[in-house]
């Protein structure tokens, strides 16, 4: 008998707790999707409260000695941690009971005194459909490849809403432009996913999909399924009106006909329409930042971050059942009993997950201001931008890139002179002879000098290059080309006046 041979393996594997998961789902959602995010969390698990809510006399009492702080995860260097520290541990009920622990809620305002004079009313910007997509995205999970390949396919979809590029070809496209290999199943799952975002009917390769799919949201009548038989049986027939023909092959009489031929005749044939897309959009800051003294302050914009608890009515219902289930021996009892655990738990951590993003997005902020205080200072000039990418901040505050980069998408700051998406401070660097500088100051330098040509004889790309030399910026011909065409300005024969 052959002897059994047995050996050791050491592997590193990294996982992601659902509470990472949800940590940095929450972290990506922009301010103004976060107060449907937490209505629809509170809907779900009924041991999860919104305090403003609650009446005063029912408020539980608050502890300073919370195990829970609204203080940030340091190192013992005191510099940020990128961790979620409810992650590893269970939620230990006796703990939330001893402490009269209902003081678990986020700390930062949702309500706005007569002071709070620093919220200015939100601005309108004009959004096209490209954007709606992109930002219903946001919500949605898509490994790396699967976000570029979602990324190809809303840039292909047309101003009526349909995808008219084959998806096969896109594959080819993502093969041979960006070397991602993603195979045609993959790329229709992504599609799929595409296709449930609003309006309805988007992303359609065909007029007959684009119908099924605004069909297959609405409520499930017989007019609606019999209107969705017939475009997937009979969407011929339809087209050319072969009403008898439709009739006798589903067996209906003329007014159920009459009804699903309304139903089909009031969906939208072109999902993407201008007029109902580009709409005006409400832009609310996640931050807001104000200069005293020379001195940058920075304060979240708490309007859609209600205080959130769990419910005092669970804990007396846990405790109750705790001590039924040592006299009781029943199965019922502990069933129950796990239940209302679990929903306590998922509330709490569903609260810490909130915490968490609070925090992390207002320390990326402070470190982003460090970094551009003398554009801050400056009231915005941007010329005192400064060279800025997300491993910067990443390193300085101790935090993964990616979790930078979702802080950065979406998010807003609102400045005295003016509010700035936080990609803006993100700028590529261009070496002169005082060494590097953002790429944001040369433009600036650009806007100026094609400012103060003569439009008689307005200047070449050439003659702005020499210029930009000569002030110590080392940039060549086709880089002021490029930042030419990226500010909308015109070459030199179309900026002619006479």
């Amino acid at each position: 008998m052959a002897g059994l041979k047995q050996n050791q393996q050491l592997k590193l594997l990294q996982k992601i707790s659902p509470q990472q998961i949800q940590f940095i789902k929450l972290l990506q959602v922009p301010t103004v999707s976060l107060e449907a995010r937490i209505k629809e969390e509170i809907e779900q698990n009924p041991a999860l409260e919104d305090e403003s809510d609650m009446n005063y006399s029912d408020a539980a009492p608050t502890s300073d000695d919370s195990p829970y702080q609204d203080s940030p995860n340091q190192d013992n260097d005191g510099k940020v941690v990128d961790n979620f520290e409810s992650n590893d541990r269970e939620v230990n009920i006796d703990e939330y009971l001893q402490a009269d622990a209902y003081d678990y809620k986020t700390q930062l305002p949702s309500k706005h005194n007569d002071d709070d004079d620093d919220y200015e009313a939100p601005i309108i910007q004009m959004q096209s459909l490209y954007d709606v997509l992109m930002e219903q995205t946001a919500m949605l999970y898509f490994n790396d490849n699967e976000k570029i390949v979602s990324e190809h396919i809303i840039g292909n979809i047309d101003e009526d809403g349909y995808l008219r590029r084959p998806l096969k070809q896109i594959v080819s496209d993502l093969a041979f432009r960006q070397g991602i290999s993603i195979s045609l199943v993959e790329a229709q799952s992504v599609l799929s996913k595409i296709q449930e975002l609003d309006p309805p009917g988007i992303a359609a390769q065909s007029l007959q999909e684009c119908l099924i799919l605004q069909l297959k949201r609405k409520e499930k009548t017989r007019p609606v399924e019999l209107a969705i038989k017939i475009l997937v049986d009979h969407f011929e027939d339809f087209t050319k009106k072969h009403f008898s023909k439709i009739r006798a092959r589903l067996n209906i009489n003329e007014n159920m006909l009459k009804e699903v031929y309304n139903v089909i005749t009031k969906l939208n044939p072109k999902p993407g329409d201008s007029q109902t897309i580009i709409k005006h959009e409400y832009i609310v800051p996640d931050f807001i930042l104000t200069v005293e003294f020379s001195e940058i302050i920075i304060k979240l914009n708490s309007r859609n971050a209600p205080e959130l608890r769990v419910s005092k009515q669970y804990y007396h219902m846990y405790k109750d059942y705790k001590g039924m289930e040592k006299s009781a021996k029943n199965e019922q009892v502990k069933d129950t009993l796990e239940f209302i655990k679990n929903k306590i738990d998922s509330a709490q951590w569903f609260i810490d997950a909130l915490k968490q993003r609070q925090f992390t997005l207002l320390y990326t902020m402070q470190s982003i201001a460090g970094k551009q205080k003398e554009f801050f200072l400056s009231s915005g000039d941007a010329r005192k931008l400064r060279p800025m990418i997300l491993k910067d901040i990443a390193d300085e505050i101790g935090m993964d890139i990616s979790t930078v980069s979702r802080v950065a998408n979406s998010k807003y700051v609102q400045t005295d002179f003016g509010i700035f998406p936080l990609k803006f401070f993100f700028t590529e660097g261009i070496e002169t002879s005082d060494g590097m500088v953002s790429n944001r100051e040369i433009k600036a330098e650009l806007e100026e000098i094609i400012g103060n040509e003569d439009k008689k004889d307005p200047l070449s790309d050439d003659a702005i290059t020499d210029m930009l030399n000569a002030k110590g910026y080392n940039i060549a011909r086709r880089t002021v080309a490029k930042y030419r065409e990226q500010l909308n300005i015109s070459v030199a024969r179309l900026r002619k006046e006479v």
